[in-house]
């Protein structure tokens, strides 16, 4: 609770991270595509989905300028913020988790090249990676809130 700022970004990025999986542990395929409650169609493979999207926007697109395709070919015309959410018939966790892992590896590895000031390209907008890390820590905040109250319906787990 005394590291440096950098340090400290990137260890409350960690944690949401490793919440967000914790929250999917133990569960089945069918219990992953379990909706939160109606009318969301919220899941917590789609969370994972979207998380892996997410990912790739901020520390790849973004922070590093590179070109590459949304993480499902069914989010080609979907908003960035609501990509991912959608589960294709063929999708797995095991799948799904692997990408996501990909894409947190890649971003730790974008990230190590850059210092918090250094900036990308957000709609014209330049962004730091400090803000960059601020906003992740923000929707895995969120997703992870969400993961919370899906996974207790599900099974009644709570808690980190």
């Amino acid at each position: 609770m005394t590291a440096d700022e950098r340090t400290t970004l990137e260890a409350w990025l960690d944690f949401y991270r490793a919440t967000l999986a914790q929250k999917c542990d133990g569960l089945t395929e069918e219990q992953l595509r379990t909706a939160s409650a109606e009318p969301s169609s919220l899941t917590l493979l789609g969370l994972v989905q979207h998380l892996a999207e997410v990912e790739r926007t901020w520390f790849r697109r973004v922070l590093t300028g590179e070109d590459v395709p949304t993480v499902s070919s069914a989010d080609a015309d979907v908003q960035p913020a609501d990509r991912g959410f959608g589960l294709e018939a063929d999708a797995t966790y095991a799948k799904s988790r692997l990408l996501w892992q990909a894409e947190v590896e890649h971003a730790r590895k974008n990230c190590a090249a850059h210092a918090l000031e250094d900036t990308g390209l957000w709609r014209d907008n330049q962004v730091s990676l400090r803000w960059i890390y601020s906003h992740m820590i923000a929707e895995y905040a969120r997703h992870c809130g969400h993961a919370d109250l899906i996974r207790e319906r599900i099974d009644g787990s709570t808690g980190v």
